[in-house]
């Protein structure tokens, strides 16, 4: 039995399981069924040609833990923004962690999707929100919302803002010898609200994992919302990330995704803009070495007039690391002033390390400034040399030039505390102790 079968016959048991009466029952039921007719992507699709799961299929992953498991904060204290008090709101082995989380329902509700479709209370959200964001024509987003059960459902009412920011961790513990994840996120932010969220997906042992997450953000007018996902995983981890943004007249969504680990992630990330005064802004680094794989494809849908778009991302690939950009930008006929930027750019430090870059404009208004780029090199060596000469080793003086390429991308970070760690992050895989903090 292959995995699309599993997942097929798996499905039955779990409705069997889970309330059938509960709101969100009959998209489940629509949904394996998109997925049963699609099944997984695959690389005649072009979307996919530079990424196969093939091999995933092949792994007789367990669909559900078969128990519970509990971990003390000692030992993942390293993975938590533990410089700074947040929310927290935690999952070992796709199961909720009371212990480590820290919720609230204090004039805004940060708390488990498993709480929000199935309580009456939360059902005139979700018949609003849930599953309108996401777009049915993947079948990965099908297969999760299928066996939609647990995640993170974060409501921040009009004028309001958590006093914190909120972090969203999923841990693995290895209890099975391999592990399919789901996780399903809805976060609303309405009128005037902010919101910042961290993202993080971890291993704790070499055993293999499969996520397929799938998060849907509402901004509403004027709303602000900042997401950073951290992809720092072992190289037995393999994460399939959905995420799809709606936004209304002038809100401001900013997503930082910085892949560092990991065997393969593929970070589908979309934005839809459904008002005008909007800005989105997506941007991500991403360091790899060995066989280690990401594909980034985002999507930017201008639909009303006078918005903005930056997209920026930058790449260091060593060994025989692959990496993949895809974005693309579509601009309506009525949305005019629009001003979208996309640039990529890349840099490969090995012989043996690949890049496949492809950014697309599809534009069909005519007032609008849009660009886009893409720049595939190496190390520049007379900047290389001129450091040397000033008495810094090449190793550093590699490190450092490396660094700086990539770290415009940090500067739009808002809160210090990522900034500080991704910046401790870079340098470790990079293999130097730079000495300061940017």
């Amino acid at each position: 039995m292959d995995l699309k079968e599993k997942l097929l016959a798996s499905f039955m048991a779990f409705e069997n399981e889970v309330d059938i009466d509960n709101p969100v029952h009959d998209i489940r039921s629509e949904a394996i069924k998109n997925f049963e007719v699609k099944g997984f992507p695959h690389k005649k699709m072009e979307a996919w040609k530079y990424t196969s799961l093939a091999p995933i299929q092949k792994v007789d992953f367990s669909i559900f833990p078969k128990e519970e498991n509990t971990i003390e904060y000692k030992d993942v204290k390293k993975y938590f923004l533990h410089e700074i008090d947040t929310y927290k709101i935690v999952f070992i082995d796709g199961i909720y962690s009371s212990y480590l989380s820290e919720t609230t329902h204090d004039g805004v509700d940060i708390c488990l999707m498993s709480s929000a479709i199935s309580k009456p209370m939360y059902k005139p959200i979700i018949d609003v929100y849930f599953n309108k964001a996401a777009r049915g024509e993947d079948s990965l987003t099908s297969l999760n919302t299928a066996f939609t059960r647990e995640g993170a459902y974060i409501y921040i009412p009009k004028n309001k803002a958590p006093r914190k920011p909120v972090e969203i961790l999923h841990f693995s513990t290895g209890n099975e010898a391999s592990l399919l994840l789901q996780p399903r996120n809805l976060i609303i932010a309405e009128e005037n609200a902010e919101l910042q969220v961290l993202e993080r997906h971890q291993s704790l042992t070499s055993n293999e994992v499969l996520t397929n997450s799938v998060t849907e953000i509402f901004a509403a007018k004027n709303a602000i919302v900042d997401y950073y996902k951290v992809q720092n995983d072992r190289k037995t981890a393999t994460l399939i990330d959905n995420t799809y943004i709606d936004q209304k007249h002038g809100s401001n969504v900013s997503v930082h995704t910085f892949s560092f680990g990991g065997k393969l992630s593929r970070n589908n990330l979309n934005f839809y803009q459904d008002g005008e005064r909007i800005e989105s802004t997506l941007k991500g680094v991403t360091i790899l070495g060995e066989k280690q794989h990401v594909d980034h494809h985002t999507l930017v849908h201008h639909q009303k007039p006078n918005c903005e778009s930056h997209q920026d991302y930058k790449g260091i690939f060593g060994e025989k690391s692959t990496g993949v950009f895809n974005g693309k930008i579509i601009v309506d006929k009525i949305a005019q002033k629009t001003n979208a930027f996309q640039q990529n750019n890349n840099l490969l430090i090995s012989d043996k390390a690949t890049v496949n870059t492809k950014p697309q404009l599809e534009i069909f208004a005519d007032d609008v400034r849009c660009s886009h780029g893409c720049t595939i090199g190496q190390l520049d060596e007379d900047a290389l040399f001129y450091l040397q000469s000033r008495g810094i080793p090449k190793k550093e003086a590699a490190a450092l030039l490396m660094y700086a390429f990539a770290n415009n991308v940090l500067e739009s970070v808002r809160i210090p505390e990522v900034k500080a760690r991704i910046n401790k992050l870079i340098a470790q895989k990079l293999g130097v102790h730079l000495g300061f903090d940017l």
